[in-house]
């Protein structure tokens, strides 16, 4: 655990955030135990940008991973916990929805909570299944 915060905190100070000045950092924990990285790149063409979520978890679909265990996600937003948007959510959604997501505040401390308490009553895969 204390490995993947860290690897998120790491993460987030490589965001790419010259709009946003929000640099958020993200770390997935595979089902195999590899830690994948990511942060938010933002874009001139606002629409464009990619969240650190998702840049973690397209980074392990890309080296073979499609199960995880949990993802610790980092900010500066002083006393909030950081959360993923909605977009993020449902892209995590395609993986399961028991898995763990770490919520941090800036001082490092977090809170625990699965994908499926943060997108409730979701729309997955298996509701594409004959």
């Amino acid at each position: 655990l204390q490995l993947l915060l860290r690897r998120s905190r790491e993460a987030k100070t490589w965001a790419y955030c010259p709009y946003s000045r929000f640099p958020v950092g993200a770390a997935l924990l595979t089902a195999s135990g590899e830690i994948f990285s990511g942060c938010n790149v933002e874009n001139a063409c606002y629409s464009l940008g990619v969240c650190a979520e998702r840049t973690a978890i397209q980074k392990a679909i890309s080296e073979g991973h499609t199960s995880f265990r949990a993802m610790a996600i980092t900010s500066d937003m002083g006393d909030n916990f950081i959360a993923p948007c909605g977009a993020c959510r449902q892209v995590m959604r395609e993986f399961g929805t028991d898995w763990d997501i770490y919520l941090t505040k800036a001082d490092g401390t977090y809170i625990v909570k699965t994908l499926a308490d943060l997108l409730p009553l979701s729309f997955g895969p298996e509701h594409l299944k004959k």
